[in-house]
């Protein structure tokens, strides 16, 4: 027996390998860099392959924050823009409404999410709580203080997040900071934290 299982008893159910299976969920793949050039696309839609490839049962998407023209919360808009902004912010909120739990795949920047991801969050709250979300992060550093802050940010719009992350490193996993080239050894992360994602949200479920 190790240290860890005297210190805390070691279970008999492996809880760490039980995963509940629960068809019919949707769970969204939010890209949350807006950025032109950004590296996010190429880490989302690897993410989504891999996700989709392990049969879950789960309707996975990927969600772009670029494709919802969100203005700046609280901003004076001229009338010419009001009616535009009215629509994107409803566009982004039925969007994410309609997922049962979250994969937020972002970098970092300047030891936090980028400000358009923490814009977009800001207009939610009831269509978020009480579910889900996971991370993909990408940086120098994997995007882990990226993650930190955004558990900070959810856990105050009532969003629950899994422990496991999957980290990209700019130097290892990307060819020139630029291609995306990730080490096999990330599919590891990966699966524990969907099947975190998917235990959980399945759970959650009976919240709402």
């Amino acid at each position: 027996m190790g240290f860890l299982d005297k210190l805390f008893g070691k279970s008999n159910k492996k809880e760490e390998d039980a995963v509940v299976k629960v068809d019919n969920l949707k769970i969204a793949i939010i890209q949350g860099s807006v950025r032109e050039g950004r590296n996010g696309e190429a880490v989302a839609n690897w993410m989504y392959d891999f996700a989709t490839k392990r049969n879950d049962n789960v309707d996975y998407e990927i969600v772009d924050l670029a494709k919802y023209d969100l203005p700046l919360l609280g901003e004076e808009l001229t009338e010419a823009n009001q009616v535009g902004s009215e629509t994107a912010i409803k566009a982004w909120s039925d969007k994410m409404a309609s997922f049962d739990g979250y994969i937020f795949v972002t970098p970092e920047y300047n030891h936090a999410a980028g400000g358009a991801l923490k814009n977009a969050l800001d207009f939610l709250k009831p269509e978020v709580a009480n579910k889900v979300a996971g991370f993909v992060g990408y940086g120098s550093l994997g995007g882990t203080r990226a993650h930190e802050n955004l558990r900070l940010i959810l856990g105050e719009l009532q969003v629950a997040d899994v422990q496991t992350a999957v980290t990209f490193s700019l130097m290892t996993d990307f060819v020139n900071m630029s291609e995306f080239k990730p080490a096999d050894y990330h599919e590891a992360n990966a699966n524990q934290m969907l099947d975190q994602v998917i235990s959980w949200t399945g759970a959650f479920n009976s919240l709402r």
